[in-house]
């Protein structure tokens, strides 16, 4: 075992489940060989602690570096703020300013809070929709976080049955109380929110859901769902914490032309600094002064400069267009490789955040290979790509010449029907399942 694997089963005995994010953790990609700890991350490099540098060609930060790891202009802002002080009794002026950038960029928006986390400013905006219709039911559809609003769609009739909506994310802990308070329903799928809304319109507080993630909104789905919010009277707020500024500046729903009345943000608009944002309607955010909804560090200036920076630098360099240029790329020669070898694969999601899917019975074992493969020949690498501006052609070349090599290997072991043989240190364990 290497100074990383070490470490990491330190970690495990006196830190719960050894990472604090869920999606950090090495046996879910590659166990015994994904690198645990990194000392060192720059642009889309990433060096271990055991020394071994890699390119990373998977989550980049797990969406929260769409710059790139280490960005210059960003850490420059951030350290100016340091310097300056990055906390106070007093509030950071650049709070406004950030307040007016994400207004101005989102016409129909108002007023803006902050917090420093996507799962947080969540429970934050669940409980402004509730404070302003006094109802509790949210209705909703995709992944948002582990706070108690949300894994209550987890609580089953008996102990037995809880889990099973979300395979993956337990509710233990979550008062049973709460059972029937969040009701899920899957993307495009308009007739499962309908049928949501024939039981209990009158209970329905809010409406939560990623106005796009992993596919495409088909016949008028974001439309519907808006109708109905506004027939029910209740805020529809967009969950953009991951999509949002990789596909135009601001939130992709500004290409589909539904307007929300809360959206969130998170992950990319700091790059890789703590921030969170939630803008909305003035009628609906003012609801958040009659609940108490305050914390110290949602205004601490670090993350506000960070996302000033990050913002002010996807418009100087047109960001999102890199993206979709280099995630076209990864997704064409995804396609062509996995047609030469004659491997069973699919794709899905928005250019900039791509999943590749393989059609086999053992097809877990089969994504462990390739990650395996790939780790071999220098790269983070697993189903996801996550595009960044780091990106540059000198690492997709090398990329898809390690990819060309490992398909050509993974197509010869399906031939074979040894997968599994192949594996030094077992299938990588399933995560959670998500409604898409």
């Amino acid at each position: 075992m290497n100074k990383g694997q070490m470490l990491y089963q330190k970690a495990k005995g006196i830190i719960p489940s050894g990472t604090q994010l869920f999606s950090k953790r090495p046996e879910l990609h590659c166990p015994s060989l994904w690198p645990p700890y990194y000392r060192k991350a720059k642009g889309c490099e990433v060096w271990d602690i055991d020394g071994n540098k890699y390119i990373d060609m998977s989550y980049m930060g797990f969406g929260s570096c769409a710059l790139g790891y280490a960005d210059n202009d960003v850490d420059k802002a951030v350290k100016e703020a340091i310097d300056s002080g990055s906390m106070s009794t007093l509030n950071c002026p650049e709070e406004v300013e950030l307040a007016e950038l994400l207004c101005e960029l989102h016409s129909w928006a108002e007023m803006v809070r902050y917090a420093r986390t996507g799962g947080e400013a969540m429970a934050i905006v669940v409980r402004i929709a509730r404070a302003k219709t006094g109802k509790d039911i949210v209705a909703f559809c995709g992944y948002s976080g582990w706070h108690d609003w949300y894994l209550a769609a987890n609580l089953g009739k008996t102990h037995a049955l809880d889990g099973h909506l979300m395979k993956g994310l337990e509710p233990l802990g979550v008062p049973r109380c709460l059972r029937g308070t969040a009701l899920p329903f899957h993307y495009n799928k308009i007739d499962e929110l309908k049928t949501i809304v024939s039981k209990h319109s009158n209970e329905i507080g809010a409406i939560v859901l990623e106005p796009v993630r992993n596919q495409e909104p088909r016949d008028n789905f974001l439309e519907e769902v808006r109708e109905i919010a506004t027939m029910l009277k209740v805020p529809l707020i967009f969950d953009e914490i991951t999509s949002g500024w990789r596909e135009n500046i601001g939130g992709i729903h500004l290409l589909y032309g539904v307007t929300p009345d809360i959206a969130i943000f998170a992950k990319a608009m700091s790059n890789g600094y703590p921030m969170a944002a939630i803008i909305g309607r003035a009628d609906v955010m003012e609801s958040a002064q009659d609940s108490f909804i305050s914390s110290t560090y949602w205004s601490e200036k670090i993350g506000t400069v960070a996302a000033l920076a990050t913002i002010k630098k996807y418009k100087r360099y047109d960001i999102p267009k890199y993206l979709a240029e280099i995630g076209e790329r990864v997704r064409y020669n995804w396609a062509v490789m996995a047609a030469v070898h004659e491997l069973k694969t699919s794709i899905s999601g928005i250019l900039p955040l791509l999943h590749l899917h393989f059609g086999y019975a053992d097809s877990q074992a089969v994504r462990t290979l390739f990650t395996q493969g790939m780790l071999s020949k220098g790269f983070l690498a697993t189903d996801a790509f996550y595009a960044s501006y780091a990106h540059k052609n000198k690492h997709l070349v090398a990329y898809f010449k390690a990819l060309d090599e490992t398909f050509a290997f993974i197509a010869k072991a399906i031939k074979k029907g040894n997968v599994a043989e192949l594996l030094k240190g077992g299938i990588a364990q399933s995560g959670f399942q998500r409604l898409a």
